[in-house]
């Protein structure tokens, strides 16, 4: 065994160092330098488009780039997220819209995208993906980047055409020129070049946040001690000395985050916590394109600024009213907390694979489905809908049917309370709590009732949560282990002990869909043994609908929605079968759980089983392990759970 294991990982080694020398080689680019003059004709021709791009056109054009490299078939410019975000489609469409909008030189170029949103929400990985989209695409054809060498803000070369060639240029090439030299280069123009642009070197680059080209990243500091250096850099002193002039662009540094984020983007975070003079610096770069540094004229640069903060600081910066102004210079994008309980258990498992912790450690099917649970029930609001309680406003919101509302409605439900996903438990919070009981834990496996008994302990603990606070978050735990996780493993038991469960809930659905059909045709049931005919069982259909909740006012039209789906089922030539309606599913499973409930309680509850029901324990045992996901510990467990219900009830 020790052996199988060393070659296991001999090959696994073999096989990443293959993919790293294969990813090389995809990402094998090609360089470039020369003079002005042979940009020009090497490069420009066919391509100025591409090369004249600002910093929002070049930021669509890589999310269109990254969406066909996923496959997407309309180059969606979501793709880049989808891997990594979930349940916030609506705010990253926000966020492609802005960047669609800036590249056609709408006035949204003009403003700063600020990502709002509670912490742990997803806004920092918003920009982080989009880093890394940035430094991607830079090293393929498509998003080739050139820039004069040597510039402190490796600004685009097609600056050192002159003013008055730029109509000209414009007619040639059909593409306006935007920009002018920086001091720097300006002034090496006169010095090493004696004006002659046509000799200054271009070369190409490639965005790299640790590189510090195309992307500039800024925290805040303690504002008392904040320094605007930080963003648009400050004499050189030991320059000074060498160059005899502080208004010597030589002896300025450049090394102020808007420098480094030319031509790409800067992300300030926190944004809100900055001092107003760097409010005021950042919104006259995005509006005029340029900032001023004492000393030297204005300093053109192109750049995406994107901030993001959290809601206790944007409040705070509303109720001033001198920022009327800066506010409206923002494009504001929300960034909630998802509020589909299944995208939730997708974040977890996400956080989760990237953590050793939890490598080693099994998880029951379910507890990361009750964990996201509880998470998005404490982020929604009472509805003043009649009959729509927070348990029932959650299974709609994860797409799941719930009887009195449509699917349509959804979206109008959302909008009633805008203020839902911008408060709550944080997926870092449920995290925090399974690490620590993955860490007690010596069976390493965690089972759903020992993860919801980590999150009460975790928020009893937690001195930061206000008392009121804490009795509403473990109400929440009660609700989703009574509402959900129950019905979820008394199925998985339910399904476990009888083998033939698939075969029996599809008779049963194909029962149902005779009786039914008999009682709209107003004809009798022809029974297929006897031949006898006799009225359609109306006991047995409300018995069976009233699993998932049908009302008898609302039976008639649940009752035609069925058929018209087994119609077109039948027209299209497929069977109608469990899958094809996820509500009488829901249904069939139920009756036939309440139906052979007797069955369970019987093999389960017996003190001491004889070989036969030991047997059948161990079956059910086995098939859990091996068909619904559970290991040794958690099946044992879940088995125990189910019984101690069966024995309540």
């Amino acid at each position: 065994m020790t052996r199988t294991r060393r070659v296991s990982a001999k090959v696994a080694r073999a096989k990443f160092v293959e993919s790293l020398s294969t990813y090389a080689q995809e990402h094998r680019v090609k360089h470039w330098k020369g003079s002005f003059g042979d940009f020009m004709n090497d490069i420009l021709p066919g391509s100025a488009r591409e090369v004249a791009r600002n910093s929002h056109q070049y930021m669509w054009d890589m999310l269109r780039w990254i969406g066909r490299e996923k496959g997407s078939e309309e180059a969606d410019p979501c793709s880049l997220f989808k891997d990594e975000l979930f349940g916030v489609e609506l705010s990253l469409e926000r966020v492609a819209d802005y960047f669609k909008a800036a590249s056609a030189g709408s006035e949204v170029g003009r403003r700063l995208l600020l990502l709002l949103g509670p912490p742990s929400g997803g806004k920092s990985t918003v920009v982080i993906l989009l880093k890394r989209g940035l430094e991607e695409y830079s090293h393929t054809d498509e998003g080739a980047l050139y820039a004069i060498e040597g510039c402190p803000v490796h600004e685009s070369p097609l600056h050192l055409v002159p003013h008055t060639l730029r109509a000209n240029f414009r007619e040639t090439y059909g593409v306006e020129l935007v920009g002018e030299l920086c001091p720097y280069c300006q002034s090496r123009l006169e010095r090493e070049f004696d004006g002659d642009f046509m000799k200054f070197p271009v070369e190409r680059v490639f965005i790299s946040e640790a590189g510090r080209v195309g992307v500039g990243t800024y925290a805040p500091h303690d504002p008392t001690t904040a320094d605007i250096a930080d963003l648009v850099g400050s004499v050189d002193l030991a320059k000074v000395t060498e160059f005899g002039d502080e208004g010597d662009p030589r002896a300025w540094s450049w090394s102020g985050a808007v420098y480094a984020a030319s031509r790409g983007l800067l992300e300030m975070i926190e944004i809100l916590k900055v001092k107003r003079e760097f409010l005021y610096l950042l919104l006259t770069l995005t509006q005029e394109k340029n900032v001023k540094v004492s000393r030297f004229p204005l300093i053109y640069l192109d750049e995406t600024i994107m901030a993001h903060t959290n809601l206790a600081e944007f409040r705070k910066f509303l109720q001033e009213t001198e920022n009327e102004a800066l506010l409206d210079r923002m494009v504001i994008v929300q960034v909630p907390y998802t509020l589909s309980y299944m995208d939730e258990a997708h974040i977890y498992e996400k956080l989760i694979s990237a953590a050793s912790t939890f490598r080693e450690v099994h998880l029951d099917p379910h507890a990361l489905s009750v964990a996201a649970v509880f998470a998005v029930l404490t982020r929604l609001e009472k509805s003043e809908r009649e009959g729509l309680d927070i348990p029932k406003k959650l299974r709609l919101y994860a797409g799941e049917p719930v009887e009195g509302f449509s699917e349509s409605e959804v979206s109008r439900i959302r909008t009633e309370t805008p203020e839902e996903g911008l408060g709550g438990i944080s997926p870092r919070f449920v995290i925090n709590a399974l690490s620590n009981a993955i860490t007690k834990s010596e069976a390493q496996s965690l089972t759903s009732m020992e993860v919801l008994l980590t999150l009460k302990d975790a928020i009893e603990s937690d001195a930061r949560i206000d008392p009121k606070q804490k009795r509403n978050w473990i109400d929440m735990l009660v609700v989703a282990r009574k509402d959900f996780y129950n019905r979820w493993v008394k199925e998985d038991v339910h399904k476990a002990l009888f083998a033939s469960f698939e075969d029996e809930a599809q008779s049963l659905l194909d029962k149902y869909l005779d009786e039914v059909e008999a009682m709209l045709d107003n004809r009798e049931v022809s029974d297929p043994i006897t031949s006898e005919t006799r009225p359609p069982d109306e006991r047995f259909l409300r018995t069976v609908e009233e699993k998932i909740h049908v009302s008898e006012t609302g039976k008639l039209s649940f009752r035609q929605e069925v058929v018209r789906k087994a119609m077109v089922a039948y027209k299209q030539g497929d069977k109608f079968t469990l899958s094809s309606h996820s509500r009488l599913q829901d249904a069939i499973e139920q009756y036939l759980f309440e139906d052979r409930r007797d069955v369970l309680r019987l093999v389960t509850s017996v003190t001491r089983p004889d070989d036969e029901a030991q047997q059948k324990i161990s079956a059910v045992q086995d098939r859990l392990v091996q068909e619904y996901g559970y290991d040794d510990h958690s099946a044992k467990e879940a088995l125990n759970y189910v019984t101690t219900l069966l024995s309540q009830e």
